[in-house]
């Protein structure tokens, strides 16, 4: 992909996080790619580093607990772990903003929904107060809420609608790239339609990337145009969205797709992936995945398997496919 189309690009990002219990190893030399105008889905269990790897490019992993300990984020062609405070707190909000997954907590209960949209506009563009409340104004009418309810407090909008606030905050400036952790959570699943409906429109009206996190197989399938695998602080498949449900081709994959209801089948029971994800402070040698992997081998105890394209654009870190693919 050249550097042109390229909009970020993470390279051996590692975060590590010191607790009482040992260090938290949450992201492991982490690679991962977005173009522009893509929709990459962030997909894996809780505790797998989504939300951390998120954290690392906005450069808000929480201090002093959590450092990025190594890696490069090339946005726009530059480096956002060499960028001063400074820098960083003009690149947020108006280059690369961040939808949370609680709306609840996301929203100042003080102030208006058309003051907070109006903040975000009046710290990244040069307009005076009554510009940027008008932009506010336009901004709610965007998602669907009526103009003159910019005026209202957070407590006064449902879960689905504050959700719709919060997307009118990260989009107001126009950024080239939005993260969306879980965006729909805490919504009802006719709510969730309807917000990722808009988050879609949204993104083409605006021709924005995004970066959306998600345990849900069919949001990706609805949404993205890539998706990446994530186990243990690490990307263990990352294909374009055809590919990766056409021939899911990691252990851990396959098993995700097992574990999901078909309505076709006969099955009385759903396939699980047995064991639990390990404790991220004391990680097993080799391949994380091998003790609950059922076609681990003798070096997945030992090595860490190398990331692998077995076809165009299809990356692997499973030593089942060493011999089949390009070692990258």
């Amino acid at each position: 992909m050249s550097e042109t189309t390229m909009l970020l690009d993470i390279r051996g990002l590692t975060v590590r996080y010191g607790t009482q219990g040992g260090e938290v190893r949450a992201v492991e030399g982490l690679d991962l790619s977005l173009a522009r105008g893509e929709t990459l889905g962030f997909v894996g269990e809780t505790g797998a580093g989504k939300t951390t790897t998120a954290l690392a490019v906005m450069r808000l992993v929480p201090e002093p607990a959590g450092r990025i300990c190594g890696g490069e984020v090339i946005f726009e062609g530059e480096d956002l772990l060499k960028k001063s405070p400074r820098d960083m707190r003009s690149i947020r909000g108006s280059k690369i903003s961040m939808i949370f997954q609680d709306p609840m907590t996301s929203l100042d209960p003080v102030k208006t929904v058309g003051e907070q949209i109006a903040e975000m506009i009046g710290l990244h563009e040069s307009v005076s107060r009554r510009e940027a409340l008008a932009k506010a104004q336009a901004m709610l009418e965007t998602v669907g809420i009526r103009a003159e309810r910019s005026g209202d407090y957070p407590h006064q909008f449902s879960g689905g609608m504050k959700q719709r606030v919060v997307i009118a905050i990260a989009l107001a400036c126009n950024p080239a790239l939005v993260i969306a952790d879980e965006p729909t959570t805490a919504l009802d699943v006719t709510i969730q339609a309807q917000v990722l409906d808009l988050m879609r429109k949204l993104k083409d009206r605006y021709r924005t990337s995004m970066i959306l996190i998600t345990h849900d197989l069919g949001v990706v399938a609805e949404t993205c145009d890539k998706a990446a695998i994530m186990y243990a602080g690490n990307i263990v498949e990352y294909a374009d969205k055809a590919s990766l449900f056409a021939r899911p081709s990691h252990p851990y994959t396959q098993g995700l797709f097992g574990s999901v209801p078909d309505i076709e089948s006969d099955a009385e029971s759903l396939n699980v992936i047995s064991g639990l994800t390990p404790d991220p402070t004391d990680l097993p040698p080799g391949c994380p995945f091998h003790p609950r992997c059922p076609r681990a081998e003798g070096a997945c105890s030992t090595q860490a398997p190398p990331k692998v394209e077995i076809e165009e654009g299809h990356f692997v870190r499973c030593f089942l496919h060493g011999s089949g693919g390009r070692a990258r």
